[in-house]
């Protein structure tokens, strides 16, 4: 991120040197490249605070609502009836050993749009799933499975996306659930194929050759700002220590994969229905597993203020990064050529800088994402906009999950896992302007 935010600001500032030095007044009235410039910088920086103001309270409520169903047990619910899927999966992984609850409590977490909680489970997965690796420092199979599936995982409830179009004006935030269904569910798919297509004729590790010592893992971070790892406890991974009949789990598998032709056919008439009943349904499913809702979705909220806080410092430094990529034209120059070409598959020249920078960071994704919804000339109801929050919501900062997650266990050979999260990325990419072509094209 470093890097990226650094380009930004010199080659912006390097297009619009360029562009003044060359510049010439056709009237008094004329508003030179610098002087556009450094307006667009200063905007950028208070409309990124007024942005984050306005997410504090949709971000409080959403955590909040997630609170009392990881409180009801609903994590722990999702994990059971994966398991038996995660088990022929996985075959290297024993069926009682301790990865294997830690990879399905992330990968429930991811499901529900925790990222949070899904990130301690995902770490914990690795440092078991190393346990098993004869070769230290080389990715075995099942670790480029899981960072795979990970770095596109099925959502269900991309809460993260929601809250911001809602803050973003949306009048419908919730638009977006069946085109990122449809696109992850997609994306996972390809993911699982590529991995265990690739395990055959990538290299195999040889046991015993590595003598790399692992790295002492963090146990939690928050993936979406790229921010470092928190302590957050001891993880209990034997909740998923026992999942339900395997008939159940192809139940539940085939009822969500029969929600995607019925999202296509029917989702503008069922998206507004789901912010008010998914909060109705969350309290209705505390309250029936004895949880205190009130209490919990207060101290899950104030979670979500913390959060909304925790991302401004995140925000002024990529959204003032974008403003002046935009404004001194080199957004312009870039996007014009490759935008003409993209249009025609509906990938609008407006969305490609998203597509591009999702798998390299989250913060800055998220600030792209902030900075389009934002746009008076978009703005997050427009195809557009729709297309760019399903990309956020599908797919994920792939380096930087494998750097974390790689770097806890001391993982220095990723073997095909790169290749296999890529594939996966760009699927959900396709996927996500199919499917918000045929909705809101």
């Amino acid at each position: 991120m470093n890097v990226i935010f650094f380009a930004l600001v010199v080659i912006s500032f390097t297009v619009a040197g360029y562009r003044h030095i060359v510049w010439q007044a056709m009237n008094l009235d004329d508003v030179s490249p610098m002087e556009s410039l450094g307006t667009a910088m200063i905007e950028a920086a208070g409309n990124s605070v007024t942005l984050a103001i306005g997410l504090i309270g949709v971000m409080a409520l959403f955590i909040g609502l997630m609170k009392v169903a990881e409180a009801g047990g609903l994590l722990v619910i999702i994990a059971k009836v994966v398991r038996p899927l995660m088990q022929r999966l996985f075959p290297d992984v024993p069926v009682d050993h301790p990865a294997m609850g830690a990879m399905i409590l992330n990968i429930s977490a991811n499901a529900l749009g925790l990222a949070n909680a899904a990130t301690p489970f995902g770490i914990r997965a690795m440092q078991e799933l190393d346990t098993l690796n004869r070769d230290k420092g080389t990715a075995t199979n099942a670790m480029a499975l899981f960072l795979a599936i990970n770095t596109s995982s099925v959502t269900l409830l991309p809460t993260g996306v929601i809250a911001l179009r809602a803050a973003a004006g949306s009048d419908d935030p919730a638009a977006i659930v069946p085109t990122t269904l449809f696109a992850t569910i997609c994306s996972t798919t390809m993911a699982i194929i590529m991995a265990k297509l690739l395990q055959r004729w990538w290299f195999q590790p040889d046991p015993g050759k590595s003598t790399i010592t692992p790295t002492p893992a963090p146990s939690a971070s928050a993936e979406a700002t790229d921010t470092a790892p928190e302590a957050s406890g001891e993880i209990d991974v034997t909740l998923a220590s026992k999942g339900y009949p395997l008939w159940v789990s192809f139940a539940v598998l085939a009822g969500v994969f029969a929600l995607v032709p019925l999202m296509v056919v029917y989702g503008r008439d069922i998206a507004p229905w789901i912010i008010p009943g998914l909060m109705t349904g969350l309290l209705t499913f505390g309250a029936a597993r004895r949880v205190h809702v009130y209490e919990t979705l207060v101290e899950g909220a104030r979670e979500g203020f913390q959060v909304a806080v925790r991302i401004i410092p995140y925000l002024v430094a990529i959204l003032v990064a974008v403003a002046m990529f935009r404004a001194s034209g080199a957004l312009a120059v870039l996007v014009t050529p490759l935008g003409h070409l993209t249009s025609a598959i509906g990938l609008p020249a407006d969305a490609l800088p998203m597509a591009l920078l999702r798998p390299l960071s989250g913060s800055g994704a998220y600030g792209v994402l902030a900075s389009i919804i934002n746009n008076p000339a978009i703005g997050p109801d427009s195809y557009t906009g729709i297309l760019v929050s399903t990309f956020q919501g599908s797919t994920e900062t792939t380096f930087y999950v494998l750097a974390v997650y790689f770097g806890a266990v001391g993982v220095r050979r990723v073997r095909h896992t790169l290749v296999a999260a890529l594939a996966a990325d760009a699927t959900g990419i396709a996927a996500a302007v199919f499917i918000c072509s045929m909705l809101f094209g």
